[in-house]
């Protein structure tokens, strides 16, 4: 649910002087600031250079599962490692990336500023590998049911194969409106091998509010996007299925346009920044479990909600590594998820047969198990889209907290 467009014109209109590709909504133009990094304000806001003293990510691999990553991308050499292709029916492999999204969230996670001699794009864990696992494109799909049905085929193969590879995070900044049991199981496969979910909630805020899938799947941590003024921004979706918020506003990241650079927005973007704050984490604490891992992001959170309390539009708050890197605080149980959604599936036992109001047939989102707390905001219907999120993360100036918002929806 990434926005995005680039050199080649793919996508809608400029949202920044930047050169662009992959966020939300946006087209690329040269940019004319001072430096790349200049312009990367939610660096800045998380205080990433003060981060990078205790932890790059190093160590820590994380799974982008989306359109491939381009190997060749400067920003992002000797990150990519050989990952699996689950669009066969595409030239190519894994490392190979058939319209740059997936290389704009390797970005944000990873990248190293290589480009232009220097004058690259950073990711938030620069330290972190990326195993890319290519997904089918759905926008070569013939209808929007093939879509669905190649999006529920390939990605529980594709959790599973993250899962037994070894990576700890997994970053999924794409969405489909219909889950499967499969995806579901899968899901909990992943979380039994210690790996940790982020999937974006999507781009449709204003236009509809579809529920969307792996986001609200129970045991994956939804992910929206705010904005500079630290809320979230019109495009990012609402409800139940909001776990956690980042910055998905004004990106600026590695791409596979022949600038190397995009700049855009969406909840895309603020997944993959909630992903290296997951890797950051994990690198100082190579010990600890997915579950303690998810504890302190969730126990480090930033205002307003400042973890004590969720709402339907950023969640429990705004992700503050910066905040866990310093005082982390007590990571609690090694084996139990911290968020309520899991243990709430798992105790409703086997979904009906009948379809829940999300109108996924025997398949529940979060909001379906939680209970009525959460679940006063849940919307249902829609037409069935993969989805493409955009850039998101959360970033603290000085005490306060920068969000970002990204959306891209893919139409057949």
């Amino acid at each position: 649910m990434f926005i995005s467009s680039a050199r080649r014109g793919r996508r809608e209109s400029v949202a920044s002087a930047v050169l662009g590709l992959l966020l939300v909504g946006v087209t690329g133009v040269p940019a004319h600031a001072d430096s790349t990094r200049q312009q990367q304000w939610f660096l800045d806001a998380m205080k990433a250079e003060r981060m990078w003293r205790t932890s790059t990510g190093e160590g820590v691999t994380v799974a982008v599962i989306d359109s491939g990553v381009d190997e060749n991308n400067p920003d992002l050499k000797g990150r990519i490692l050989p990952g699996k292709d689950f669009a066969t029916d595409r030239a190519g492999d894994e490392r190979t990336d058939y319209d740059g999204h997936g290389t704009g969230m390797a970005g944000l996670i990873a990248g190293i500023g290589a480009y232009d001699s220097g004058n690259g794009a950073f990711g938030l864990a620069p330290g972190a590998k990326i195993l890319p696992i290519r997904m089918p494109d759905a926008e070569a799909a013939a209808s929007e049911g093939e879509a669905a049905r190649q999006f529920n085929e390939a990605a529980p193969k594709a959790i599973r194969y993250v899962a037994d590879s070894g990576a700890r995070v997994i970053n999924i900044s794409l969405g489909q409106t219909e889950g499967s049991a499969k995806l579901t199981a899968a899901v909990r496969y992943a979380l039994e091998k210690g790996s940790l979910i982020f999937a974006a909630v999507g781009n449709s805020g204003d236009k509809g509010n579809q529920v969307e899938y792996p986001a609200a799947t129970p045991g994956v941590v939804g992910v929206a996007a705010v904005g500079k003024n630290l809320s979230r921004t019109a495009e990012s979706e609402h409800g139940p299925q909001v776990d956690l918020a980042a910055p998905g506003e004004d990106l600026v990241y590695a791409c596979a346009s022949q600038s190397g650079l995009c700049s855009g927005h969406g909840t895309s973007g603020a997944t993959a920044l909630a992903s290296a704050s997951a890797a950051l984490i994990w690198s100082r604490h190579p010990t600890w479990t997915n579950n303690q891992i998810l504890r302190v992001l969730l126990n480090t959170i930033g205002a307003p909600t400042d973890g004590a309390k969720r709402n339907d539009s950023i969640g429990y708050g705004i992700v503050r590594p910066r905040v866990a890197l310093q005082s982390p605080g007590d990571p609690g149980p090694a084996g139990e998820y911290p968020l309520p959604d899991l243990a709430a599936a798992q105790a409703s036992g086997a979904p009906g047969s009948q379809a829940s109001a999300s109108g996924v047939a025997g398949v529940p989102a979060k909001g379906d198990d939680l209970p009525a707390a959460f679940s006063s905001a849940r919307h249902s219907g829609g037409s069935v889209r993969w989805l493409r999120l955009g850039v998101s993360a959360a970033v603290l100036v000085g005490g306060s907290v920068v969000v970002l918002v990204a959306r891209r929806r893919r139409q057949t």
